[in-house]
């Protein structure tokens, strides 16, 4: 199949803006819990839709006061937390535009995007944001105001504005159109110099109300309960504010965690209990191995592993029955499910917070097998595909019929085409207005409406996309041979103890990849064995963890032919970091980076 549309279920917007929805919820339920809040102690407190809506129009007023007019664009530099909501929604309501600035961004990266988007102001976290920004303030002139907001810039803000009306803040969102830009996010820069999205008020409308629309009775662990979602995802990425705005517009009560850190992120999700969470691929990974740990360290490996093939097998019943395959799963299957459902699934869905049943994935392509075991364990997870460009999703699974292994169907509204090349493009009401100030950069992916993405992918018979590579990531032998690493690498990075894999070979003899290890989990894997703690360098000449590597890497090869195999690996004594400047902010690995960081070590692979 070429081209795949999926009839719209959202109205494209006619008037207005994202900051309408919090006056109008205030005014029609105002003692509805909008949002949780987690105080200096730890201790989660509601926020109602009229106190958020207070807090935005104080926080409005005070950007006012501080000379931020409409059209101006202001920078956000900060971790996923609750200012950021308040600091977005205040901006779209005084007809400004945020642009948010990952916390991890070098001094350079933060000139670039400043001096690029012409900001007028800058609102960072901490001190040391506000020395970064510093470090290249000479160089840029536009650039007035600077707030820390652990120096107490939303009181500052507060204060300075409270001499102003309401009726002027409401003057200035009135003036807001869906057309008028709500935000510009740049790009997480795999390849070159970041490029700025130009996206409006109606793109995220068009995406949010499309998603609440089609998936919001998904929202709810069961039916009738309050839905809540704790968001992790960074909000300098465009997946976390599509969040972000969705819980605001579907009245979905959202709370902030700043860390995705399993040990962080775990404690919290216990405590705000959501009903729902949309993450990517590697929180569920990492609850899978954590799972698993848990049970080896306790001697229950074995019934452990049998729990996982029953969950895939009553997945895979399941997603036949869907499809007019099969009667889903036999007498004795359903008897083993349920035999397990105490003794494992509970203790899953349980370190998720105990009430989530579905869940959202995107970011990266996650394994079919493990989506099958979350599905067998009672929690759904919808995988989804989408870019800056697209204001996040523009294909998901849909909730009835979830084909897992591919990223579903276009999103209601939205039409995917399949070029001659394999190149996925993608039309519909959230595709991007273009890049700022490029616009050669624009004319390359925008066509007669139509985006072109730069991801290889192929449609099935229902119209269910299947990403299989990006385009500037082929790689191409000396033999000639076309290769596309993603299916390779994500084969390799499902192992336990594997965290990271590249697979290399442009103009080289064959195929080969460098693999670093999970630290927590290969210091399990050693207790378990009986074998001491050991430093990087004489982790990596570890024969054992070499052989199980290999079984990673074999595992990987099935995917593909001899010649598209990996022949050889390497395992790094450390794994690639966006503080080294190998990976983005999104995990996403920076491919000439690492080869040119590593050539001593890729070369060596070749000899």
């Amino acid at each position: 199949m070429r081209e795949f549309t999926v009839r719209p279920m959202a109205s494209a917007p006619h008037a207005g803006g994202l900051a309408d929805a919090v006056f109008d919820h205030a005014m029609d339920d105002p003692d509805r819990v909008a949002l949780g809040r987690k105080d200096a102690d730890g201790v989660w407190h509601d926020v109602t839709s009229a106190q958020f809506r207070d807090e935005v129009m104080a926080l409005s007023k005070g950007l006012l006061a501080h000379g931020v007019r409409f059209g101006d664009r202001v920078a956000i530099m900060c971790r996923t937390r609750y200012e950021w909501t308040v600091f977005d929604f205040a901006l779209w309501s005084v007809g400004a535009q945020s642009v948010p600035v990952y916390p991890t961004s070098s001094a350079e990266q933060v000139f670039w995007m400043l001096y690029d988007s012409e900001v007028s102001a800058c609102v960072v976290e901490h001190e040391d944001h506000a020395m970064t920004v510093g470090s290249v303030i000479d160089r840029l002139p536009r650039l007035k105001k600077l707030w820390q907001l652990d120096a107490g810039a939303v009181d500052e803000l507060t204060r300075a504005g409270a001499d102003i009306d309401d009726e002027v803040v409401h003057r200035h969102c009135r003036a807001v159109t869906p057309d008028s830009t709500a935000t510009v996010i740049y790009t997480s820069g795999t390849t070159g110099r970041p490029k700025g999205c130009v996206i409006t008020h109606a793109n995220f409308m068009f995406e949010t109300d499309t998603m609440i629309a089609r998936w919001e009775p998904v929202f709810h662990s069961k039916r009738g309960d309050e839905a809540s979602t704790l968001l992790f995802l960074p909000l300098a990425h465009v997946f976390g504010r599509m969040v972000e705005i969705a819980a605001i517009r579907g009245r979905v009560k959202l709370g902030h965690q700043p860390v995705m850190r399993a040990n962080e992120l775990l404690p919290d999700l216990a405590a705000f209990r959501p009903s729902f969470i949309l993450a990517v691929p590697y929180i569920f990974e990492k609850i899978f191995h954590a799972a698993r740990r848990k049970a080896e360290r306790e001697g229950r490996t074995g019934p452990f592993d049998k729990a996982v093939d029953v969950a895939v097998k009553y997945a895979e019943a399941m997603e036949h029955k869907a499809f007019g395959l099969g009667p889903g799963p036999s007498a004795g299957l359903r008897i083993q499910h349920q035999f397990f459902e105490k003794a494992v699934y509970s203790k899953v869905r349980a370190a998720m917070g105990g009430r989530v049943r579905h869940a959202m994935s995107g970011g990266s392509g996650m394994d079919r097998r493990l989506g099958l075991f979350f599905e067998g364990a009672g929690v759904t997870v919808f995988e989804g595909y989408g870019l800056t460009e697209s204001s996040a999703a523009a294909t998901a699974n849909p909730p009835e019929r979830t084909r897992y292994g591919t990223v579903g169907q276009p999103i209601p509204g939205t039409t995917v085409h399949i070029a001659k090349d394999g190149e996925v493009w993608l039309h519909g009401g959230h595709v991007f207005n273009g890049y700022l100030n490029d616009p050669k950069a624009t004319e390359a992916v925008l066509r007669d409406g139509w985006l072109a993405t730069g991801d290889l992918g192929a449609l099935d018979e229902d119209g269910y996309l299947t990403i299989t590579g990006r385009k500037k990531e082929i790689l191409v032998t000396s033999g000639g041979k076309s290769v596309s690493p993603a299916a390779l690498e994500e084969r390799v990075r499902a192992h336990a103890l594997v965290a990271q894999c590249i697979v290399v070979g442009n103009n080289r003899p064959y195929i080969a990849a460098l693999v670093t290890v999970d630290q927590e989990a290969v210091e399990h894997w050693l207790a378990m064995r009986g074998k001491p703690p050991l430093g990087p360098v004489d982790l990596v000449r570890d024969p054992d963890l070499e052989l199980e590597i290999r079984r990673a890497v074999v595992a990987a090869n099935t995917l593909v032919s001899q010649a598209e195999s990996i022949r050889t690996f390497r395992i790094l004594a450390h794994p690639f970091s966006e503080e080294h400047g190998l990976l983005t902010p999104s995990l996403k690995l920076k491919r000439k980076a690492i080869e040119t960081a590593y050539t001593v070590e890729v070369d060596a692979l070749y000899r």
